[in-house]
């Protein structure tokens, strides 16, 4: 008998305007009324809480910029939290840690309140959200099938409009999976950008902390909170000089091939080939590429040596037998101490080789869409089948971490009326072009204003670097991100210069003596300002420009020599305005096609 499926219904969060306190109140009124005790392994008292959101809306109301104030978190409980227990699914694990993970602190610190720890695949082993003592956590919107793990409960939370975030980590897929069964946002940075100080490893080397929101902005500003250096972390890491800040204006996206979707439930084959044909009739510029390196690549984290990673981190535990420890979990871990050295070595180098043969077919890409997932279970069936079908199901996201990859995973309509996602995976640190990528094909046009990495160093334009102009694509090939039009001061003239392809030169002269002259700022990485600089010709330069509301970017100026040589045309207030003058098309403007 074919079971008929429950409407997939997205809960409206609590609305963003309300104080803490309301926020609060609401939040545990729906934790009364969805009656889903097997989210929470620990939740707060509510009084509790009530009094921690009171004096965050003190401190909006004294003024204070919060950037998170009164957002409500659910932490995934191998994440340590101050004043609560952290038990990773086992009873007999439990232990009082002393300090918050840095990731908690510093949502915290942006004014985030936690209201507990949530249910979880034990010891972050697994995909489907089952595999615990405290119950299985049941999806959001049908009871009858899996929430997806191992971040089940936190993802759930976020799901059912309790919490605004849902903290979890991920290290085969943990953050992505349960996001695509209930239409929320997934975000699995570059590995060591999110600090694992105060998360109890899986398989330290390839564990990340990662967040779950309704909406792609709340998502990303949550991860940029949490973002940054940790020298308590050995594998911390900052973002590289190098480092991209912009998706290009036509990006071009890889796809797999036919073959390397067989594995995919029918329903997700057809939403998933559903989903590119209406990217390709936006216009989004696809390509087919062989992933089968990828795919194999994968089979390294459960199925090769490096499993052992997860007898590190628990194995001695496990081995004393605890009555709550969950048998698959236990059976996988226990496995993983047989492992030998030469095997973990071998894999190791067949990782790196991997990682090779993925930079080259990922080679001129900025980015590789993937469907998140094989299929949606039921319980029973995992209960059947609890190995294989957590196998299927991180097919598209095993290898992310072990090739040093990022993610967003986001909606993507719907498989036989059931939520459907897929992801767009980057190489490492390229993570802001593929939160521009999902934006764009979220039809949300940016990712907005909470640009992940945080060296970006701001440049202004005013001549041919100007959208639309001929030297616009030097900005966007250094991955330089426009930010918005700005003007000068009034003490700046703009001179017409004899150069090909032509440009203008910005000349500082005594404050009023010039006029406000709009020009653009962009982002631009360290290494891409050098760049720039370097290539910059004669007789351009770069110096510090005064702008309108009195501060100081850099920005483009020209000799002395060459702006005595030139046209002055600051009585147009900009060069595109100059050139919609002249009536002559940016290549080709210049001293000829002056407007006097």
């Amino acid at each position: 008998m074919t079971r008929t499926l429950p409407t997939f219904v997205v809960a409206a969060p609590i609305a963003p305007d309300l104080p803490a306190v309301e926020r609060v109140r609401s939040a545990y009124q729906r934790i009364v009324s969805v009656d889903r005790p097997e989210v929470w392994i620990t939740l707060r008292d509510e009084r509790e809480v009530l009094h921690e959101a009171a004096l965050i809306d003190a401190r909006v109301s004294a003024g204070q910029t919060l950037p998170l104030a009164g957002l409500l978190v659910a932490v995934k409980d191998n994440i340590d939290v101050a004043g609560l227990p952290t038990t990773a699914a086992c009873p007999e694990f439990t232990f009082q840690p002393v300090r918050t993970a840095t990731a908690i602190a510093r949502l915290i610190d942006a004014g985030a309140i936690v209201l507990g720890k949530t249910n979880m695949d034990q010891f972050a082993t697994g995909l489907v959200g089952t595999r615990s003592p405290y119950g299985a956590v049941r999806c959001a919107w049908d009871p009858e099938r899996v929430s997806g793990g191992s971040s089940s409960g936190s993802s759930v939370a976020v799901a059912l409009g309790i919490a605004d975030l849902g903290i979890g980590t991920d290290t085969a897929g943990s953050g992505r999976v349960p996001a695509a069964f209930h239409g929320l946002i997934g975000l699995k940075a570059t590995l060591g950008l999110v600090p694992n100080t105060g998360v109890l490893p899986a398989c330290a080397d390839y564990d990340c902390v990662t967040v779950f929101a309704a909406g792609l902005p709340l998502a990303q500003r949550a991860l940029r909170v949490m973002t940054g250096h940790d020298p308590a972390d050995p594998r911390s890491r900052r973002w590289p000089a190098e480092v991209p800040l912009a998706a290009p204006a036509r990006p071009r996206v890889a796809v797999p091939r036919d073959v390397d979707l067989e594995v995919l439930d029918p329903g997700y084959r057809h939403a998933f080939s559903a989903y590119v044909e209406r990217l390709v009739a936006s216009g989004v510029q696809l390509e087919t590429v062989d992933i089968s390196g990828l795919l194999q690549a994968a089979l390294l984290l459960y199925d090769g040596a490096i499993v052992a990673e997860r007898y590190s981190a628990v194995g001695k535990f496990m081995a004393t037998g605890p009555a709550g420890a969950d048998p698959t979990v236990s059976r996988i871990i226990l496995e993983a101490g047989t492992v030998g050295g030469p095997a973990v070595i071998d894999d190791l180098q067949a990782l790196l080789e991997a990682r090779a043969a993925a930079a080259r077919t990922l080679s001129g890409f900025d980015g590789l869409l993937l469907p998140t997932t094989t299929e949606h279970p039921t319980i029973a069936d995992v209960q059947a089948d609890p190995l294989g079908i957590n196998r299927r199901m991180g097919t598209y996201t095993n290898f992310c971490n072990l090739l040093d990859m990022a993610a967003v995973a986001f909606p993507a309509g719907t498989a036989a009326g059931a939520p459907f996602g897929v992801m767009v995976v980057v190489p490492a640190f390229h993570d802001q072009v593929a939160l521009d990528l999902a934006a764009r094909f979220l039809d949300l046009g940016t990712s907005g204003s909470d640009v992940l990495p945080d060296n970006g160093i701001p440049l202004t334009v005013f001549g041919a670097h100007l959208r639309g102009q001929p030297l616009n694509g030097q900005l966007e090939d250094l991955g330089a991100r426009f930010v918005d039009t700005v003007s000068t001061s009034n003490a700046y003239r703009l001179i017409a210069l004899d150069t090909l392809p032509p440009k203008p030169g910005l000349v500082r002269v005594i404050p009023g003596q010039g006029r406000g002259i709009a020009g653009e700022k962009w982002l631009i990485s360290p290494a891409g300002l050098g760049a720039f600089v370097a290539a910059l010709p004669a007789p351009m330069s770069l110096t510090s420009v005064e702008l309108s509301d009195g501060s100081w970017v850099v920005g483009f100026g020209c000799s002395q020599q060459a702006a005595l040589d030139g046209d002055d045309i600051t009585e147009f207030g900009g060069w595109a305005a100059y050139l919609a003058a002249c009536a002559l098309p940016p290549a080709s403007a210049g001293r000829t096609g002056r407007a006097r």
